[in-house]
């Protein structure tokens, strides 16, 4: 039972952080040293809007009743279980003992922990992997975990070799990942084979009297895809409605304004009366596949889809979506959706799946099949439990090996855990101006990312403590 009532709350608390995160934009600023522990959260302002605050004590917290409180007699029994510290507090939980099948971990933030006999694991939450807080020095038997399921505009050090290889285990959106989350948005097959939402295709056409062929609903502008700068090309070809902020010309209803609502049934509705959508990722890189593209598929909408190079080992089946990078210019893509548009044959080839109800892609029905943790289903362990699960495993497994007197195993990240490529115009671009964001702030910002993560790599392997000053001057050195 008491596991049942935490997955109900870490399910409510990562709806929560999703409804944040889509309210706020996380900037990203050049001069990151300034600003290196600097969160945005929801201040709660009348207007909507979001401002930048220091960081919180706990960036996720669970209501204090709910937190495991030790008493003298747990905490002698905790000293019988090897120590999981969360050194970002993305649970709350101040202490709990997981069971994970047979095995035991006593799972905190307590900081006070680091120099506990059993602790032997320390858990990061990516965003929140900040330089100047680190358990250093790091024994020989301290393994680390990264959980990071977001994009590279959040963190852009982890995506460089430097960085990853200092973690033993990881939870990335990467398939190579030890806990891989690249269907984290993605419910079941059964929700892309409903058709709760899906409208009859004459229906669409006679809503094309007053509807435009695309939507398009972004309100995160000028991140590092440069996803804007194609739509914007894209709009001088062909209609599109745009409801979000960027290039915003088409007004949702009052109550579905808040980003919020988004998964809202309204919000739903309105989407599934276009034919396609136009569902660009923030950031490219391979099996970083977001709600964007999957929430179309489960509406009846075709997505013109633009993110992960891996894409089409993840589609529900051969035609099912219309892929940017296949087009040399928004010309040529602007063509083909008229021809589809104009074409029922032709568009209906892009449906047939969902009409049928058939999902042929075997990789990604592999993946649902065999992954250890669900999505918004409360009778499963939700990825964090999952995550916290495999490295308590692992210990566990080494445990019993020195107890055997065999070495233990050593795991360690590899490069194609967490890794994208620098942030790039489109082909058909223009010299971009001297003032766009690509070129003034997600450039810059991964060009110096790289020299933060061979400092950080640095100051680590040295493996002693060091402060901000240090690490920025390893950083602007000549």
């Amino acid at each position: 039972m008491a596991r049942i009532q935490r997955r109900k709350l870490l399910a409510s608390c990562l709806c929560i952080t999703a409804a944040i995160f889509l309210l706020v934009t996380l900037q990203v600023v050049v001069e990151l040293g300034k600003f290196e522990r600097k969160k945005f959260k929801n201040s709660n302002l009348g207007d909507g809007h979001a401002k930048m605050e220091e960081e919180p004590t706990h960036l996720y917290p669970f209501p204090k009743k709910d937190t495991l409180t030790l008493n003298r007699k747990k905490k002698l029994e905790t000293d019988s279980y090897p120590v999981m510290l969360w050194w970002s507090p993305l649970t709350g939980e101040t202490g709990r003992l997981g069971q994970c099948g047979a095995d035991t971990c006593f799972f905190t933030i307590n900081r006070t922990y680091l120099h506990h006999r059993m602790t032997k694991a320390f858990l990061f939450y990516g965003t929140d992997f900040n330089i100047d807080s680190l358990p250093l020095p790091r024994k020989a038997h301290h393994d680390w975990a990264l959980f990071h399921e977001e994009s590279p505009k959040n963190n852009y050090k982890l995506f460089h070799k430097p960085v990853i290889t200092l973690f033993n285990y990881t939870a990335t959106f990467s398939r190579h990942s030890h806990l891989p989350l690249t269907t984290q948005y993605l419910e079941g097959i059964e929700v892309l084979k409903s058709h709760q939402y899906l409208l009859p295709l004459q229906s669409k056409n006679h809503l094309r009297k007053r509807l435009a062929p695309l939507v398009y609903v972004q309100s995160d502008c000028d991140p590092p895809s440069d996803r804007d700068s194609y739509v914007r090309e894209l709009m001088t070809y062909i209609e599109v409605d745009s409801y979000g902020e960027c290039l915003h010309n088409k007004d949702l209803p009052q109550q579905l304004k808040n980003p919020a609502s988004m998964d809202a049934d309204g919000f739903y509705r309105i989407i599934a009366q276009y034919k396609f959508i136009l569902a660009f990722e923030n950031a490219v890189c391979d099996d970083y596949i977001t709600e964007k593209f999957w929430r179309p598929l489960k509406l009846g909408v075709v997505p013109v889809y633009y993110g992960s190079p891996s894409i089409k080992d993840w589609l529900p089946s051969d035609r099912s979506a219309i892929l940017v990078s296949e087009f040399s210019h928004p010309r040529e893509l602007a063509r083909y959706i008229r021809q589809l548009d104009y074409d029922d044959r032709l568009y209906e080839a892009y449906i047939e799946w969902k009409l049928k109800g058939e999902v042929s892609n075997q990789r990604l029905l592999t993946a649902l099949r065999e992954r250890k943790w669900g999505v918004q289903d409360i009778n499963q362990d939700n990825y964090i439990d999952a995550f916290e699960c495999m490295v308590c495993s692992k210990v566990w497994d080494n445990i019993r090996l020195l107890e055997k007197g065999l070495p233990p195993k050593r795991w360690k990240a590899e490069v194609t855990h967490l890794s994208c490529p620098e942030p790039a115009e489109f082909a058909f671009s223009p010299v971009a101006p001297h003032g766009s964001s690509l070129q003034q702030m997600w450039v810059p910002s991964f060009q110096q990312s790289k020299k933060e993560a061979q400092a950080l790599r640095w100051l680590v392997d040295r493996n002693q403590n060091f402060s901000v000053q240090e690490f920025w001057g390893l950083v602007f050195k000549d």
